[in-house]
């Protein structure tokens, strides 16, 4: 072992620690005080209110925040299927084959997201798929974006299942689909949980494609904070972004809960 010691342990995880608290801690205190803060003209804040965080939970902000529930778990729920699917079905085909999807279904990982939304705006302004105005390409866009990281996980868990459950379920005569549905998928449901949080968690925050396409009645809680933020209402702002930071919580603790249960089985 690397830290042997009692005392370069300890500077492991001081330096970890002080790493924590500069880059993750501190950003989200800021944002936490700035939610409640009334005035703010020092260090710290010179009067609390409660009135930035009411603002966050009413009103246009409020539906924000459910278009973005909605659209979080439409986008992962659809990345757990049609990644769950592809990764299935590619185990099958011939290595040049594999690679090949795998290279296709990763390739929104390297492109910005700006560039999925622009190229989702060119390719659904026109019939016959005439998407863009609408939620549809919002929700297109998340779909994308979240697809490789569903894809991975379902992926990577398929390459450490052991095939031989599968293989004696098959010659006892079970056909495909019993096969899929009580041997393959109940080994790949811890998988498939970590996978939808992981969508959802991306979905959630996504504004890079989502401010590109979104309509009037459509705006995500991501592109509402940006959107106060460039207007300099920035108390608001942050107040939203606590809100979001707790939605997404919520559904990453549910999905948690759902993944342990699915591992005790």
């Amino acid at each position: 072992m690397l830290f042997r010691t009692r005392r370069s342990r300890f500077l492991l995880w001081l330096a970890f620690g002080v790493l924590f608290g500069v880059v993750i801690a501190a950003p989200l205190a800021m944002v936490g005080l700035a939610a409640v803060a009334g005035t703010w003209n020092g260090v710290l804040p010179a009067e609390y209110t409660a009135r930035h965080l009411a603002d966050a939970a009413s009103g246009d902000a409020l539906a924000s925040a459910l278009v973005s529930v909605q659209t979080g778990l439409v986008a992962s729920l659809a990345a757990v299927l049609v990644g769950t699917w592809a990764a299935l079905a590619v185990r099958s085909a011939p290595r040049p084959v594999r690679r090949v999807v795998d290279t296709l279904l990763h390739l929104p990982v390297a492109v910005p997201s700006v560039v999925v939304g622009l190229s989702l705006l060119v390719a659904f302004s026109q019939p016959p798929l005439a998407l863009n105005g609408t939620r549809w390409i919002v929700l297109v866009a998340h779909l994308v974006i979240v697809l490789p990281f569903g894809y991975g996980v379902v992926s990577g868990a398929l390459d450490r299942a052991d095939p031989a459950l599968a293989e004696v379920a098959a010659s006892l005569g079970a056909p495909p689909a019993l096969v899929l549905w009580r041997v393959r998928l109940p080994l790949l449901a811890p998988a498939l949980s970590a996978s939808a949080s992981l969508s959802l968690a991306l979905s959630m925050g996504e504004v890079g494609a989502t401010v590109m396409l979104y309509p009037p009645d459509w705006r995500t809680l991501p592109v509402s904070v940006f959107a106060q933020a460039d207007r300099g209402e920035v108390f608001l702002a942050a107040a939203s972004t606590v809100v979001l930071l707790g939605l997404t919580l919520v559904g990453l603790l549910t999905l948690g809960l759902a993944k342990g249960r699915a591992a005790e089985r």
